[in-house]
């Protein structure tokens, strides 16, 4: 059977863009745990179903609204927590839920039940074309090159970001960027797990990674060690069972996840990761 799904294209380009997803997602993770973002990925992603339902409403294509929405919320909850106006947790949950208001709106406005919008919403990433594969593997690519060319900037941020300042990085602007790119990951992480689920390839590699070493290095490794392997192996895994491929994805990671937390207390097993 394997053999016949590999044949197939649709699933070859599901795991293309799965490996793509996750080696975005794992990347970005380390640094979202690091900074203890994880509740702005997922007001970020929540946020998203605002544009995307605009895009099926405007009949345009709502994976360029949904990173419009996704962007302006990331880029007003940092302007609103950097001058003061309010805190960062209250300017989260009013964009969060201001956004799906208006994505609840815009869907009862557009008079008919999409699928497509369901797939938005709950991922289907063994549904996805070739233009959407491409959209995948050019944000991917794009955010990884970031990454890679200010990779020093971003640990130093994440560890300390006070010395970042009085050591002359641009620490408002990388903020402001990695909001940015955030909003881009969360949108076509999206074709995989969806608006609802999409947090969790934001949050529990990283989790994992740190459970497994203290070293960054080594946590970015695990943590896009760990996404491919849930990601590849739920997408083989949902099309046995006939699972929705997001839910079986993110059920992996947690099951990944809560055995991170097993071996942290085994020295045995953790000793070659933590030792820095």
């Amino acid at each position: 059977m394997m053999i016949d799904l590999l044949s197939m294209g649709f699933f070859q380009r599901a795991l293309v863009g799965g490996v793509a997803v996750s080696a975005l997602c794992g990347s970005l993770s380390v640094f979202v745990t690091l900074r203890r973002m994880s509740f702005i990925g997922v007001g970020v992603s929540h946020s998203a179903f605002g544009g995307v339902a605009l895009g099926f409403l405007l009949g345009v294509d709502p994976l360029w609204t949904g990173v419009g929405f996704a962007v302006l919320v990331a880029v007003l909850i940092e302007w609103a927590q950097s001058k003061g106006e309010m805190e960062e947790d209250t300017a989260i949950g009013i964009f969060f839920a201001t956004s799906m208001a208006m994505g609840v709106v815009f869907v009862n406005l557009s008079k008919h039940y999409n699928v497509d919008l369901f797939g938005f919403l709950f991922g289907n990433i063994l549904a996805i074309g070739r233009r959407e594969l491409w959209e995948i593997l050019l944000v991917s690519g794009g955010v990884l090159a970031f990454i890679g060319l200010f990779y020093k900037e971003l640990v130093f941020l994440a560890f300390d970001e006070e010395m970042a300042w009085l050591s002359g990085v641009p620490v408002s602007l990388l903020r402001y960027i990695f909001l940015v790119i955030l909003a881009l990951a969360v949108i076509v992480s999206i074709h995989l797990t969806g608006v609802i689920l999409v947090s969790a390839l934001l949050v529990i590699p990283g989790a994992a990674a740190r459970n497994l070493s203290k070293d960054i290095h080594k946590m970015v490794g695990i943590s896009v060690a760990v996404a491919m392997l849930c990601t590849l192996g739920g997408l083989v895994l949902s099309a046995a069972v006939d699972f929705p491929s997001g839910a079986t994805v993110v059920l992996l990671l947690s099951v990944f996840f809560f055995l991170s937390l097993l071996a942290n207390k085994l020295p045995c097993i953790t000793r070659p990761f933590v030792k820095s």
